[in-house]
């Protein structure tokens, strides 16, 4: 009698593109993560980067992409450059052959943006958009509760960072091609669409340039507005630099008819906590939720929910989790169809608040 062999997926071969924070988290999740086989690194002075030496030892290191893509012919690529590189990277990916995970903001523009889902779905590969948020068990219970509020909503959202050094230098690079609004806002306007699942129909901004240390026209501070077909309403405000203020950095909020539900972040003032590291972008406390309801004596009939979110995953699980989705997308497991179409929704918002920055105008959508 023969024995049947049973075969096994072949490990997912991936090169991983920019090696900042994002990318090294990234790099370290396809090691850790079953299914993917971590083949290279591409970073700009690759060759100085001792650090990578360290954690990734004997690992073929790149500063050109193209002989990055053309040694290894990796199956996905895992795009984690600044904003301006990632359409031209993901459509060289996909002409390549590969799948590609892009770290958000998707493209600079967005008909670059429509171009590269576009070309995803025209080479049946997978493209997953880094919304790490979407894989954050605490914010998709606050999406979850949010829909149960009423109608109309209101959103109230920020993510003010005090920078200096390092973090100060990244910022100062990000806004070279990318606004403040632009690179966090399509987190936080993304979970305002997925709450609402309403059509946005008007956005106003202001900005505001604290620093002679970026360009004239490019502003660190800014604030959107957004409104949308349901009724609901949003506000997004976002500050990067030495200047910014540690004081209510971190707000998210939602108030509808029927009451409200708030992420209770730790406080700046605890120890180790700064609004300019990635952990505290995704760490959260305990969800709040308040009910409008009240007795025949007009009290409050229930009193304050407070659900601990203690054992939430760090920013590292959350970037494995996010690979874990993105390694399901490649052997066809998921549907990302509606995924891209957020993306783009998303990023058609936080444009139209920058130009309203440049103009001064109320765009409508």
């Amino acid at each position: 009698m023969s024995s049947l062999s049973i075969s096994t997926p072949q490990n997912v071969r991936v090169l991983v593109v920019g090696l900042g924070t994002m990318g090294t988290s990234h790099a370290r999740a396809y090691q850790s993560v079953e299914g993917f086989e971590l083949v290279g690194l591409c970073t700009s002075r690759a060759a100085d980067r001792d650090d990578l030496e360290a954690e990734f030892p004997a690992l073929p290191r790149f500063e050109s992409f193209d002989e990055a893509l053309t040694s290894l012919r990796p199956d996905a690529v895992a795009i984690c450059t600044y904003t301006e590189h990632h359409a031209a990277m993901a459509l060289q990916a996909f002409a390549a052959g590969a799948h590609v995970f892009c770290e958000k903001p998707l493209a600079d523009t967005l008909d670059a943006a429509r171009q590269v889902v576009s070309a995803a779905h025209a080479t049946g590969k997978a493209l997953l958009i880094g919304y790490i948020l979407r894989v954050h068990p605490a914010w998709s219970r606050f999406v979850e509760i949010g829909r149960t509020l009423g109608k109309p909503l209101v959103m109230r959202m920020n993510l003010n960072q005090q920078s200096a050094g390092s973090f100060w230098e990244v910022h100062k690079r990000l806004m070279r091609s990318t606004s403040p609004i632009v690179d966090c806002g399509v987190h936080y306007v993304d979970i305002m669409c997925q709450v609402t699942r309403a059509r946005p129909v008007a956005v106003h901004a202001v900005g505001a340039r604290l620093t002679s240390e970026i360009a004239p026209a490019v502003y660190n501070y800014g604030h959107l507005h957004i409104m949308f077909d349901d009724g609901s309403v949003g506000w997004y405000e976002v500050g990067w630099g030495p200047m910014m203020s540690e004081t209510a950095h971190f707000v998210k909020d939602m108030i509808g008819p029927n009451g409200s539900v708030s992420i209770v972040a730790k406080e700046s003032s605890d120890a180790g906590v700064r609004s300019a590291e990635h952990d505290t972008h995704t760490r959260t406390n305990a969800l709040r939720i308040h009910h409008a309801a009240r007795d025949t004596e007009d009290r409050f009939a229930k009193p304050d929910e407070l659900i601990s979110t203690a054992d939430e995953p760090d920013h590292q699980e959350l970037c494995e989790r996010e690979q874990r989705l993105f390694l399901r997308a490649v052997r066809g497991e998921v549907d990302l169809s509606e995924h891209h179409e957020d993306a783009i929704n998303s990023l058609r918002i936080v444009f139209a608040a920058d130009e309203s920055v440049r103009t001064g105008e109320v765009v409508r959508l």
